[in-house]
């Protein structure tokens, strides 16, 4: 029997308004329309989690990360410098400048140091270049070379005082507890910065006011032995220790070159009457009258070493009363400014006339004159 509900019959083919009762009725889905099949399951929801993509890994940047030392320091400083990664077998060490014997350390995988057998002298500019072709152990490479500098210091007082002694410069000599062989090289130059522990001990027949000087002070005694230094090693009269002077004393101390003009010592006095008395190796040599500078020009007192020296010369300039004068003068050592010993012509000796050097006869002159030599300490006293 044919059943006349028309819901009963199977569809093939649905017509639209068929189909929109049977939407209207629930029981296909709007979706559905236009599907033969029409079932009403819905989709599972989508998670609202955020999908995470995994980062990309990059290697890490291999560079210096930092060098030592900087600014000024002492010469047998070690060179230290520092990768952001462990470093692979070195192909070529960094390279300094100027060159100096020493070792290459790998303390830590990241960290090469350079530890110097001796030491740069006082003054030096050194230069240290990482080569570009550093590597580090996952095989990444430096982008550039890099470069830094840095400066060596001034050498240790005492060690300058300790080399002018044994060279004989000084009128003090050294007593030791142990130095640096004079043979090798490498100590020698460490100890310009870390000298050996010394003490110093005058030799008799010096005058007491040389002791007191050394006492007070002994940075111009020096200054005075480093001229005398220089002036017989033809170097420039600066009586500052800096490197040229330091390998100098170096060379001299390596090779026993002693001082061999002696020391001096002048002492010019205003005492009345006023007088030049000249040491030569603690002895009396030249003891003399002499004139000092007058009230309006008075001869500057202090302790200064003798910086110019001149067989004769014409000195020029104004007297007090505004006239001019121009003297020949003989025998001449400058020791302050404008002031020098040396002869001049008067009719005595004695006391103040001049216009502040220290004036004595000619026999004086010349003989003082060979004892006056650079650096030699003349000191004015009242």
């Amino acid at each position: 029997m044919i059943s006349s509900n028309p819901l009963s019959r199977p569809l093939r083919r649905r017509p639209a308004a068929v189909l929109a009762l049977l939407a209207a009725l629930g029981l296909v889905s709007a979706a559905g329309t236009g599907s033969a099949a029409a079932t009403t399951t819905k989709a599972a929801p989508r998670s609202t989690r955020p999908t995470t993509t995994p980062p990309r890994t990059h290697p890490a940047a291999f560079r210096v990360a930092s060098t030592a030392p900087r600014g000024v320091v002492s010469g047998d400083s070690v060179i230290r410098i520092r990768f952001s990664l462990p470093l692979a077998p070195l192909a070529h060490v960094p390279q300094i400048k100027p060159a100096t014997a020493g070792r290459w350390s790998q303390p830590t995988p990241t960290t090469l140091e350079f530890t110097p057998a001796g030491a740069y002298l006082p003054g030096t500019g050194v230069t240290v270049t990482v080569p570009k072709g550093v590597r580090a152990t996952d095989g990444a490479g430096l982008a550039h070379a890099v470069t830094f500098r840095y400066t060596t210091a001034a050498g240790s007082s005492q060690r300058l005082r300790e080399l002018l002694a044994e060279l004989q410069y000084l009128p003090v000599h050294v007593v030791s507890h142990g130095g640096p062989s004079r043979k090798d090289a490498a100590a020698q130059e460490r100890a310009v910065y870390a000298p050996p522990r010394s003490r110093f001990r005058f030799g008799h027949g010096w005058s007491g006011g040389l002791h007191e000087l050394w006492a007070h002070d002994n940075a111009l005694v020096v200054e005075g032995a480093l001229m005398a230094f220089e002036s017989q090693h033809g170097l420039p009269l600066a009586g500052v220790a800096g490197q040229q002077a330091w390998r100098a004393l170096l060379t001299a101390r390596e090779h026993n070159q002693f001082n061999n003009a002696g020391y001096s010592y002048a002492v010019a006095s205003e005492a009345s009457p006023e007088s030049l008395t000249v040491y030569h190796d603690a002895h009396v040599v030249v003891q003399t009258p002499a004139n000092t500078g007058v009230a309006g020009a008075p001869t500057a007192l202090g302790t200064y070493p003798v910086y110019e020296r001149l067989r004769s010369q014409t000195m020029q300039g104004t007297n007090l009363d505004g006239s001019h004068y121009s003297d020949f003068v003989q025998w001449v050592a400058y020791f302050h400014g404008g002031d020098a010993v040396h002869y001049m012509p008067r009719s005595g000796y004695g006391s103040p006339q001049s216009l502040g050097c220290v004036e004595v006869p000619y026999a004086a002159a010349e003989r003082a004159w060979g004892y006056l030599t650079y650096g030699t300490l003349v000191s004015v006293v009242g």
